[in-house]
């Protein structure tokens, strides 16, 4: 039971207090001011449709549009529609009293409360964004109803007017907006048509733009600068490739064509529609700039939402269309919901369908694209583990001869004959000894020659018994005489760390199959790892002990003489050599080894001569 109440009443709010907060904390750009107008009066044309729908509007042939016409020389930009208009009392109810939006009346009373998502406010604080660039705004509309015409006037303070009005119009609305200090960059056309291409490019009624400054050509007929019926709208089964290919040019200004698109048409509990494009990608880091425009009942919203587009998906370029979006009420920014995160999971789950379902029925394209596709799909993999369940039987692994299998075709390929290990290069040139090694022995290497490939084998490590190894990590099983046993030479070792240099070189005296090849130098994968990690992260790697080991081919002819020499001045050049030419077959040569290479080089050839 209530006691001791003294008094009762209701919060009230002062204009002069809450005009500041819509014009500085309400929306996030400027610009939106134009996207919110023109979504009024849209909705106007819209309400307008839906009550002739239901036979409580005849018509009259007047075909429905929206004008925004810019008089730089009276600083005014107006808003026109021929929608459903108000009378005086709606201007009181849905002007005079901010943010009690019409919409949900509208819905109530002729859509059964249903579908309260199909129209957004008719006014309500999207008018009052005007604010942030007018200092005062005129309201000229006419209810369908046919009653009086209204002229409704409000300051950038918020006291308004009803006066006179000597403008008979049809049924609709004009807003008219008179331009102060803030609104000056507005005066111009080009950036007035910047704004509207951005947000109403894709609105439901057509928008047509003039500007009274400019000369009329003579028979010029006006284009709307929208497209009413967006290609997402439509059904993926009567679009043509060629169409989407032109949508994707005129959206995204590339010239280029994209790889392939996904049409999603999500229906009921989702309820929302979309392309998403895969670009064509000239380099790995490209690939980083995506864009997906997100659309509410095509209204533009933002670019690249993160809530609504999973960050690997960010790669892509396209636009999504959700009409029930929980945005703030300002239409910039989610709110936090499940629905979002469930449209987020319906997106992943179609892009991987798409991709999978091209992997098994059109195998061949799909790897014509999947130069374009690899660092995307390992990249998503890493990112999204649904994802990668999806997708991993249909990732495909390159070998340096330019061949594409998967992970299950190369396991089966080389069977028991590497023990569970898997060989790759990253960079076949200069590796070209190595590859030659083991395609000679038999043992198909793979190409890993971009840094998130690293990553991506560690995790197909941790889901196998199968190890990754570089081709010059160690001297594979299969390369080796197994019939010579491996041995360890201190003296021979004492030598090479003198002619290279590199304190922490081991070596070891084994027989190679290939007799051509005098030596090889291995480094550890897991140091190699670790020393591209610190790399990738900007650390520096100059102190962390190389512990490389240089396998001597005692069955090389060279290595022979090497060990048979007895000249210690003309052995040691030899061993500086040898592993200098190692080196060289492992990766490029810094300055200082690549001035002892050349010289070492031009002073075997002058003793050969």
């Amino acid at each position: 039971m209530e006691e001791n109440i003294k008094e009762r009443g209701g919060i009230s709010v002062e204009t002069s207090h809450i005009f500041p907060v819509i014009k500085k904390w309400l929306y996030s750009e400027k610009e939106i001011f134009l996207r919110e107008l023109v979504s009024n009066a849209c909705d106007a044309v819209t309400k307008l449709k839906r009550l002739s729908s239901l036979g409580q509007y005849e018509g009259d042939g007047m075909p429905y549009r929206v004008d925004v016409t810019l008089d730089a020389t009276a600083r005014t930009l107006t808003v026109s529609d021929n929608g459903i208009g108000m009378s005086e009392d709606e201007v009181k109810k849905y002007i005079c009293q901010i943010a009690l939006s019409g919409a949900l009346d509208f819905v109530e009373k002729y859509e059964g409360g249903d579908d309260k998502n199909g129209i957004i406010g008719h006014f309500g604080l999207g008018f009052y964004s005007a604010f942030m660039v007018a200092e005062k705004v005129e309201v000229i509309t006419r209810s369908f109803t046919g009653s009086e015409t209204v002229r409704f006037v409000c300051d950038e303070n918020g006291s308004y007017a009803f006066t006179e009005c000597d403008t008979v119009r049809e049924r609709g609305t004009d807003v008219i907006l008179h331009l102060g200090s803030e609104g000056e960059e507005y005066l111009s056309a080009d950036k007035l048509k910047q704004v509207l291409y951005k947000y109403c490019a894709f609105m439901p009624v057509e928008i047509y733009f003039s500007d009274l400054s400019a000369e009329n050509k003579e028979g010029e007929v006006p284009a709307p600068i929208n497209d009413v019926d967006p290609l997402w709208q439509k059904n993926p089964s009567d679009v043509s490739e060629q169409e989407y290919k032109a949508f994707y040019s005129k959206v995204f200004g590339d010239y280029r064509e994209p790889l392939f698109q996904i049409h999603i048409n999500a229906d009921y509990p989702l309820n929302f529609k979309g392309i998403l494009y895969f670009p064509k990608i000239q380099s790995e880091y490209e690939s980083l700039e995506g864009q997906v425009k997100l659309y509410y009942n095509q209204v533009f919203v933002a670019d690249n939402i993160k809530e609504v587009i999973p960050e690997y998906l960010l790669m892509l370029r396209g636009v999504l269309d959700c009409p029930e979006l929980p945005l703030n009420v300002s239409r910039s920014y989610l709110q936090n919901s499940g629905y979002v995160s469930r449209i987020s999971s319906h997106i992943t789950k179609k892009v991987a369908d798409k991709l999978s379902g091209m992997f098994r029925n059109e195998r061949e394209g799909y790897e014509k694209l999947w130069k374009d596709l690899k660092l995307f799909v390992e990249y998503g993999s890493l990112r999204d583990r649904k994802f990668h369940e999806r997708m991993k039987d249909a990732v495909l692994l390159e070998k340096v001869d330019g061949s594409l299998v998967t992970f299950s075709e190369y396991k089966e390929a080389v069977g028991e004959s590497t023990e569970k290990k898997c060989y790759y290069a990253t960079d076949p040139v200069t590796q070209a000894q190595y590859v030659s090694l083991f395609e000679n022995a038999g043992i198909p290497v793979l190409l890993f020659d971009k840094v998130v490939d690293t990553q991506y084998i560690a995790m197909l490590e941790q889901e196998s018994d199968w190890k990754f190894l570089r081709i010059d990590a160690e001297l594979a099983d299969a390369l080796r005489d197994k019939e010579i046993e491996e041995k360890e030479d201190a003296d021979l070792q004492a030598l090479f760390v003198s002619a290279s240099g590199e304190e922490n070189l081991k070596l070891k005296l084994t027989a190679f199959k290939d007799e051509e090849v005098p030596a090889v130098l291995n480094l550890g994968e897991e140091d190699r790892r670790m020393r591209d990690m610190m790399q990738m992260y900007g650390m520096d790697t100059a102190g962390l002990p190389a512990a490389s080991t240089l396998q001597l081919n005692t069955k090389s002819s060279l290595v022979k003489k090497l060990l048979a020499c007895t000249d210690e001045q003309a052995k040691k050049n030899a061993a500086g050599h040898i592993y200098l030419l190692a080196l060289l077959s492992q990766r490029p040569l810094s300055a200082d080894e690549l001035k002892r290479f050349l010289a070492d080089s031009y002073r075997n050839l002058e003793n050969s001569l």
